[in-house]
């Protein structure tokens, strides 16, 4: 079984307070890790980004090898797939590092349903919140 990460950005507003949260599961599905970044004033896309980095980041600090990725952007999931580009100069050095984090640490990326990414999101708000 492999480890999972949930990652998800929000702004409230479009640019507007943004924050980033993943969470980081461990194979018998317990939380390893809780991570959220508040953002200032940023887009949903950035947020996005800034969530997957922030997780990505976290795996690669503790040697994950098997992983899949878990994300209710669909936008995002077809970027990092190649199947969209990435039209958003702003975007694309977040984009970048996100694409070698995932090639580095052979991870597989999904698209889920909103209500599967719960947990996230609520850590991306809550970072919105304590930015404020």
């Amino acid at each position: 079984m492999p480890y999972v990460l949930q990652a998800d950005g929000a702004a409230r507003g479009n640019p507007g307070p943004a924050g980033a949260g993943a969470v980081l599961y461990a194979p018998d599905g317990s939380v390893v890790a809780e991570l959220r970044k508040p953002l200032g004033t940023a887009t949903n896309n950035r947020a996005e980004y800034e969530a997957l980095v922030i997780g990505l980041e976290e795996a690669r600090r503790r040697d994950i090898e098997d992983l899949v990725i878990r994300l209710d952007s669909e936008l995002l999931v077809k970027q990092m797939r190649g199947e969209y580009r990435i039209r958003s100069e702003a975007l694309r050095p977040l984009a970048q590092r996100a694409i070698r984090l995932i090639a580095e640490l052979g991870a597989r990326i999904e698209h889920v349903p909103r209500e599967r990414n719960a947990h996230a999101d609520r850590l991306a708000n809550e970072a919105i919140d304590r930015g404020a």
